[in-house]
């Protein structure tokens, strides 16, 4: 079953009064200190809104009045679509759903236990598994087709998510016309310009730099994609430590700054362009400042950008579920079940990364998909909480058992059994002397036999005749 769209927010690790000190900060940090904005469509429009600009340091700064205007102008909710209607999410509020995430450059064979480049036939494959997984809901697209040349790569990603998972497609760029190309297919796909904007089926992901910097061609995709009127996200990615101080409030503060960047830039390039605030924040291990992708602190990180998005009325991209593990073992569970679900409690619109990725986010995993489905599942059902009412109190039912009783046979237990409680699809939850008459199969065994059950069935795919259009119409695209 479906679980999308469920309401969180039981989780707030920040308090009322933490947050609007936040806010306060993110405040005097965008009218004090500034940022730095390298693309020249980006300064101008920058320069027209009444900012201070140095445009030799390529500085900007917002009196605060201006940057709440930029902000309000941005919708608080957006509708990403999927080919099949049945997978639309509406982000906004606290409501959760999650995805896919990348983009990993390597994937890893759990059959061999080593890891080789990613191809784009693997792209094809982990969508073709991701369609039939209820519990991730968007299909960002995860990896990064070492097998094609970088100016093909665009069309070739979005191309391999829209012809083999009817569910959202969401990816980052990497060329100008790349950008143009895609929506150019979306809108083949979708039907039409008009149908794509009423039913976005993609969206784009443009990041800001941390800290306080919006670079050259990041800053153009962002009014491009802007003005084509398909939705975006501006993630930032500080670190403690090395990119935004060490602190976790620090870097809450510093990872709202840089993605208002964005935000308030697309409001400047398209007044109401659908765009949602963004956050890859993290810690670092502080032996070396290296990125960590499974620790707790990102997950509080990752909660407490959720309040904030809350607190300014955007959607909001979380990331959590990935793990720093290079190998599948109880790190690469515990990791990705933690950070996923402290976002998902306090109500991050869409986690993204949340299945599939390890290694700090360099590589992704056929097996890992199908096992963090399942936690995911488990999260969704913590979102959900406990329903109190007459009927689940069921007193009348209690007094009728009575002391000494049962409720195995009782119609309530029978109404409420499969609803009431999570059913896994690969966790093992027989005796041991079953376990062993199965083959005493560990989880991964379990997960790789499930991976091969769904690359097996006939997929998901575009029908034939916006299949030929899209092969016929645009150029580098590969079959």
């Amino acid at each position: 079953m479906i679980q999308n769209g469920l309401h969180g927010g039981s989780f707030r690790p920040l308090t009322e009064e933490a947050t609007r000190m936040i806010h306060r900060t993110v405040l005097r940090i965008i009218e004090e200190v500034g940022f730095q904005v390298h693309s020249d469509q980006g300064l101008e429009l920058f320069k027209g809104a009444g900012a201070w600009v140095d445009e030799e340091k390529r500085l900007v700064r917002l009196p605060q009045e201006k940057a709440i205007e930029l902000i309000e102008m941005a919708p608080s909710e957006i509708r990403l679509c999927g080919q099949d209607e049945k997978h639309d999410v509406l982000l906004g509020g606290n409501r959760v759903c999650t995805g896919t995430g990348g983009t990993a450059l390597n994937v890893y064979r759990q059959e061999t236990g080593e890891k080789t480049l990613a191809t784009l036939e693997d792209l094809k494959r982990i969508a073709k598994i991701v369609d039939s997984l209820d519990n991730i809901h968007l299909f960002l697209l995860p990896t990064y087709p070492n097998d094609v040349p970088v100016e093909q790569v665009d069309v070739n990603r979005f191309f391999a998510g829209l012809d083999n998972t009817s569910k959202h497609i969401m990816g980052g760029l990497y060329t100008y016309d790349g950008l143009k190309q895609v929506v150019r297919m979306a809108e083949i796909v979708a039907g039409s310009p008009a149908r794509l904007r009423q039913r976005p089926i993609i969206s784009m992901i443009a990041c800001t730099v941390s800290p306080l910097k919006i670079d050259r061609e990041y800053g153009d995709f962002m009014i491009a994609i802007a003005r084509r009127g398909v939705p975006v996200v501006c993630p930032a990615e500080p670190l403690c430590g090395a990119t935004s101080p060490v602190t976790l409030a620090g870097n809450v503060a510093m990872q709202t700054v840089d993605s208002l960047m964005g935000v308030m830039l697309t409001q400047l390039a398209n007044p109401g362009t659908p765009v949602i605030l963004g956050s890859v924040a993290t810690s670092t291990d502080l032996s070396n400042f290296n990125y960590l992708a499974g620790s707790v602190e990102m997950g509080l990180i990752n909660a407490a950008g959720a309040q904030m998005a809350q607190f300014y009325k955007l959607p909001f991209y979380a990331t959590g579920g990935m793990t720093d593990s290079k190998v599948l073992d109880a790190q690469s569970g515990y990791e990705s079940a933690i950070t996923s679900l402290l976002c998902a409690l306090a109500g991050a619109n869409f986690i993204h990364d949340a299945a599939g990725l390890m290694e700090f986010a360099l590589t992704a995993c056929y097996e890992k998909y199908v096992v963090d489905n399942e936690i995911l599942g488990m999260v969704m059902r913590a979102v959900e909480g406990i329903d109190v009412n007459e009927d689940t109190l069921a007193f009348d039912l209690i007094k009728e058992v009575g002391p000494g009783g049962n409720f195995v046979t009782a119609k309530h237990t029978r109404r409420y059994m499969r609803r009431e409680h999570y059913q896994p699809t690969i966790s093992d939850r027989n005796s041991r002397g079953d376990w062993e008459n199965g083959g005493a199969k560990n989880t991964w065994e379990r997960a790789a036999e499930k991976v091969k059950e769904l690359l097996a069935r006939d997929g998901y795919s575009l029908p034939a005749d916006v299949r030929n259009q899209v092969l016929s119409g645009i150029a580098g695209v590969v079959e």
